[in-house]
């Protein structure tokens, strides 16, 4: 049986927003592109600079993934050629890996019949990534708040923002196993109260769209910004630059970091950007708004037309 060739785009992530850790995560409009069409074994390819190095067989994460959840449903996949278009940098916290684990889930549905809910997505992504934010992000699109345990996950879609998002991307990358590394393994109870009661507070403001409130709570984070300020050296004085010198609402590691992303009042974003780029001219400041959708797939069409529908 011949395949009928398809795309599948997923849009990279910003999790946390500071004190929403491992729970909280916003799809941002930077995608990655799988153009899929059936073949004699499985070959992964691109051009895009964002993926130069990528493994091309079947040891890249994405037919991992794949081929995992495949045999969880009991199914064998057949050999795919697979052009990967991306404009997600890796290892900068916009959530890269978890764009390509979703890919490889949305993958494996298609080439098995799309037997998976939506729910069943985000449970395979969550187990496989740990932690549902990044992962609930790229498949919701939008903003999502989750929680996750061996056992289950529950995340609740939380509607599109109504904001702009300035992001500081280092040249650097930062490794997320480098990052979790210097957090500590467990926190003092008051310290553990306060810090909860800060990400309730963010939470509810997002779900309120009261920015104000939210940009304070970003700031004042206490479960990883604290302890990874000695990997990302410019975060206080970007902290302070956003809160002092610009209209936006707060700035707080995205995801792991070493990009910073800053929530600004809608349309407001180039303004922000350029104040923000003339402070630290040795990153690229740019400027993205949330993803309003998530998992898309198109059948027999080409990535310039799933390009143009996109945007």
């Amino acid at each position: 049986m011949s395949l009928e060739p398809f795309s599948i785009t997923v849009p990279g992530s910003s999790a946390n927003l500071g004190p929403g850790f491992d729970s909280v995560g916003l799809a941002v409009n930077r995608f990655l592109t799988l153009e899929v069409q059936q073949s004699d074994q499985w070959l992964f390819a691109s051009s895009s600079v964002d993926l130069q190095g990528i493994e091309t067989g079947e040891d890249n994460l994405i037919y991992q993934v794949a081929a995992h959840v495949a045999k969880e449903l009991g199914q064998d996949l057949p050999p795919c050629h697979v052009e990967m278009i991306s404009d997600i940098p890796l290892a900068r916290g916009l959530g890269s890996s978890a764009a390509a684990i979703v890919a490889g889930i949305e993958l494996a549905n298609q080439l098995v019949g799309e037997p998976l809910s939506v729910e069943e997505k985000v449970r395979f992504a969550s187990l496989w990534e740990g932690h549902p934010d990044n992962v609930a992000a790229s498949i919701y699109g939008g903003l999502v708040i989750g929680t996750h345990t061996e056992t289950s996950t529950n995340v609740l879609y939380g509607g599109i923002p109504e904001v702009d998002l300035v992001l500081l991307v280092p040249s650097e990358e930062l490794k997320t196993k480098k990052a979790r590394g210097v957090l500590p393994s467990e926190l003092d109870y008051r310290q553990a109260v306060r810090a909860s009661s800060v990400a309730n507070v963010l939470v509810a403001a997002l779900l309120q769209g009261d920015w104000k409130a939210a940009g304070k709570m970003m700031n004042e984070d206490l479960f990883h910004h604290p302890y990874r300020r000695e990997l990302v050296p410019h975060l206080e004085e970007v902290i302070r630059v956003v809160q002092e010198e610009t209209s936006a609402y707060g700035a707080a590691l995205s995801g792991a970091g070493p990009t910073m992303l800053c929530l600004a009042p809608a349309k407001r974003g180039e303004e922000i950007q350029e104040k923000l780029q003339r402070h630290f001219p040795a990153f690229e400041v740019a400027v993205l708004r949330p993803a309003k959708e998530g998992i898309q797939v198109k059948k027999g069409v080409s990535h310039k037309e799933t390009s143009a529908q996109i945007n």
